[in-house]
């Protein structure tokens, strides 16, 4: 078994590398200002465009990269280090955009892929968070399309997308259905925009739909078909996820450790104590687990033969873990730094409030045990194993 990366896979990780140290320039203009100006997308779009990592999980005769999941979790890494989600400006279509029509390709998906569109995925209400099968959002038959009433919290780059992803439960029979709704359609409005204790280039905001109207060439995948798309976009986000957190707890272990080594009290670098190489010994543990188990079921999903029942809990394993230990890795780094860990102009005090976040969204740690455990009971132990 060859655990080195190909030549293709170092050109990758090189160019996604390059692409996040370009990027950080814009990390403290988005703490402060709580974003970035127009000029700096233009300016992100057209690096990202120059890399050629615009998304990169699309196919190549779509405009894509074209990687594979392995490939793709090799970039997510390198674009992880940036804080204030910058890293979501190298923007991935949303995966159930792979489901789109010719017709939706076009007028759709192809824009996105060009960075002159962005797309944003709507499944959380208000009581529908953990159990996206607690569905309130509905969407009513009516003549030559569809008429959607609901609300949808937590709506990631809903300011800056021009059309949303809707999950609804579909007609009399409550079909789980995915819509294309372009957000200036009448009875689309933002009701709320919550600030939370990160500071994200985009913002989550709460949608409302009152009697919006969907003709039925923006039905996306199919009725029905809405909770399976959803499922498979969410067991390859739960991977990308693990991937950027343990990026991100490489750049602070990175910056602790230099601070630990230049930092002096009592007349000797911090890096002299033994409760400090103690912590630092531990993010390295944390990282370097975390990073092979998060490639090794990035391998697996992009085998032909792979079992997607088993790589659901396998990515829930590499997203639970990741996350909590980046969660321990930055908790350590901001101790290093002692106060100073606390200032947000230092990029391990925005860590410490972004990476909070990744134990909760797309699947909070406590459903991802519930997948877990609900693989080992229905099937064994199988999800520990590598494939033969």
């Amino acid at each position: 078994m060859d655990f080195r990366l190909t030549q293709r896979q170092l050109d990758l990780q090189t160019a996604a590398r390059d692409l996040a140290d370009f990027l950080t320039k814009y990390e403290l203009a988005c703490e402060e200002d709580n974003g970035l100006p127009p000029e700096a997308h233009a300016e992100v779009r057209d690096a990202v465009l120059n890399a050629g990592l615009q998304a990169i999980n699309m196919p190549a005769e779509w405009g894509g990269a074209g990687l594979t999941i392995f490939e793709q979790a090799v970039v997510q890494e390198q674009l992880g280090r940036l804080t204030g989600a910058l890293w979501d400006m190298v923007w991935r279509p949303a995966n159930a955009l792979r489901f789109c029509t010719p017709g939706q390709r076009e007028r759709f998906l192809e824009p996105v892929i060009r960075g002159e569109r962005r797309d944003c995925y709507a499944v959380t209400e208000p009581n529908a968070g953990s159990d996206p099968q607690n569905l309130t959002t509905t969407a009513r038959k009516v003549d030559d399309g569809w008429s959607i009433d609901g609300e949808k919290w937590f709506v990631t780059v809903g300011d800056h997308a021009d059309f949303i992803i809707v999950l609804a439960a579909a007609g009399e029979d409550r079909a789980p259905t995915l819509f294309l709704v372009d957000k200036a359609t009448q009875g689309v409005a933002v009701q709320r925009t919550p600030r939370f204790m990160h500071t994200f280039v985009y913002e989550h905001p709460e949608f409302t739909f009152t009697d919006v109207f969907v003709p039925d060439d923006q039905v996306l995948g199919g009725l029905g078909e809405g909770y399976d798309i959803t499922r498979a976009w969410f067991t390859e986000e739960r991977l990308m996820i693990a991937a950027r957190t343990i990026g991100a707890a490489e750049r602070a272990l990175e910056l602790a450790r230099e601070w630990a080594v230049r930092r002096e009290q009592f007349g000797q670098p911090i890096a002299n104590f033994q409760l400090i190489q103690g912590m630092l010994a531990d993010c390295a543990v944390d990282i370097a687990v975390n990073r092979a188990y998060f490639l090794q079921v990035a391998w697996e999903i992009s085998q032909p033969d792979a079992d997607r029942k088993t790589l659901h809990a396998k990515a829930a394993i590499a997203k639970l873990t990741a996350s909590e230990a980046s969660n321990r890795v930055i908790d350590r780094c901001v101790q290093i730094f002692g106060g100073r860990g606390y200032d947000r102009s230092y990029a391990v005090e925005r860590l410490y409030r972004e990476l909070r976040v990744d134990r909760i969204w797309e699947g909070t740690s406590e459903i991802q045990r519930l997948i877990i455990s609900g693989e080992l009971i229905k099937r064994g132990t199988n999800v520990l194993r590598l494939p033969s």
